[in-house]
């Protein structure tokens, strides 16, 4: 939606430009006297006819589009070839708007990204380069320009000069855009999640106390009453009929407690015991245990991208608790054989991200919305609690988590936690 956010106004600079031009090419025809089709002005009409006609066609074929990014590919190149017809006809190498290229390049970056950033400036390098090749050669000769100008007026290292430091500006440009633009978008990404998480931390701060003293009220019947039918099991004869009934009965109540317990972590997770943990230790112990599983290992495959030296602050089963829920996961996410990669990467000085993706079915926009919820489960036996549980834990730790998915290609959770220095440093 960003990109296509873009594109849109995008389409409506372009077609703003294009009727600047048409307007200047008007005023310049009523003060000299001339008319539309009036040598050199039709082809700056031209040009700016082109701009407007293709804004509205662009206007009327991108809310049909799927590939936003390749629509925006075509768009920006097609630009390169109108700017440098501008170019070509006010002066080519004599021009004064070959800085319209480094335009095009700073747009491109912050809609394609760096590499369309570099691309177009690499399309704009090759068509200046060859326009003004052409233009020495004598091949081409600019609109309004005496012929043999540029022998007359520049030798060939001048000439080499300007295009060398041109495409030196172009992919400057390109760079500097780019690498801007992309930090833009990890600061936008990060503030977007930071506030859906704060509106789940919010939903969830109101009904956190009384969920928890529920729980408590909930938790002491179920206690007495297991111990009452252990207590009945083991004191009257052998009934098997009655045994059987007090079977699920104490099966039931153990279910009862583990959800409630489940919900008592949720409401409120116990601080535990912190301790400095050297993350890629953990997560070799627990992805170890968790592939240690005959039938899972011969079904699934699980890559992993770790750096080792990164310690967090944290319990260590909280920590197990939070990768063992998504592991588990990513398991259920797939049918049949698939894939589970789980990387740790740092962030910067200050924080470090695990990321545990899968080539499972997918979440859909609507399902992301609500997946931190409690009680939303997608799962025939789940009771909605293991990544609300994820949630909190992780946020009483300062932490982030996000979730990306595609229907159909799998499914990422990222988590970025505090970074802490070594115990032997502290």
């Amino acid at each position: 939606m960003d990109q296509y956010r873009k594109l849109r106004w995008l389409i409506f600079f372009r077609g703003l430009f294009g009727g600047v031009l048409l307007v200047t090419a008007l005023i310049i025809g009523v003060h000299e006297h001339l008319t539309f089709f009036s040598h050199p002005l039709v082809f700056i009409n031209y040009i700016g006819a082109a701009m407007l006609l293709l804004s509205v066609v662009y206007a009327v074929i991108l809310p049909r589009l799927r590939h936003v990014i390749r629509f925006g590919y075509v768009q920006i190149f097609i630009d390169t070839l109108l700017i440098t017809g501008i170019i070509f006809v006010t002066g080519s190498f004599s021009s004064i708007f070959s800085f319209l290229y480094l335009l095009i390049i700073i747009y491109a970056s912050m809609v394609l990204s760096r590499i369309g950033g570099m691309f177009i400036a690499f399309c704009c390098c090759i068509q200046y380069a060859v326009l003004i090749a052409l233009e020495f050669q004598g091949v081409i000769f600019p609109v309004g320009i005496e012929t043999g100008f540029i022998f007359k007026n520049y030798n060939w290292t001048y000439v080499l000069f300007k295009l060398l430091i041109t495409v030196a500006a172009a992919f400057v440009v390109a760079f500097l855009s780019g690498f801007l633009s992309e930090q833009e978008r990890r600061a936008k990404k990060g503030l977007w999640a930071m506030q859906d998480q704060v509106k789940r931390v919010e939903k969830l701060a109101a009904i956190g106390e009384m969920a928890s003293g529920l729980a408590h009220e909930i938790k002491n019947p179920l206690a007495s009453l297991s111990g009452s039918i252990q207590f009945l099991k083991e004191d009257l004869p052998f009934d098997p009929d009655r045994d059987r009934l007090m079977d699920i009965i104490l099966r039931e109540a153990d279910r009862l407690t583990a959800l409630v317990n489940d919900f008592l972590m949720f409401a409120k997770p116990q601080p535990g015991q912190i301790k400095i943990v050297d993350l890629y230790v953990a997560i070799r112990e627990v992805t170890s245990v968790f592939m240690a599983d005959h039938q899972r290992s011969k079904r699934l495959s699980l890559s992993e991208n770790l750096t080792d030296g990164i310690f967090i602050e944290i319990d260590p089963e909280h920590l197990r608790q939070v990768l063992w829920n998504l592991l588990l996961n990513a398991d259920e996410a797939i049918e049949g054989q698939g894939r589970i990669t789980i990387s740790m990467t740092p962030v910067d000085k200050h924080k470090v991200c695990v990321r545990i993706s899968d080539t499972g079915c997918g979440i859909s926009q609507d399902t992301l919305r609500t997946i931190f919820d409690p009680f939303f489960t997608a799962k025939p036996k789940g009771t909605g609690l293991g990544l609300s549980i994820v949630q909190r834990i992780i946020t009483s730790y300062n932490g982030l988590i996000d979730v990306q998915s595609t229907p159909g290609t799998g499914t990422t959770f990222e988590i970025q936690l505090p970074r802490r220095r070594p115990a032997a440093s502290l």
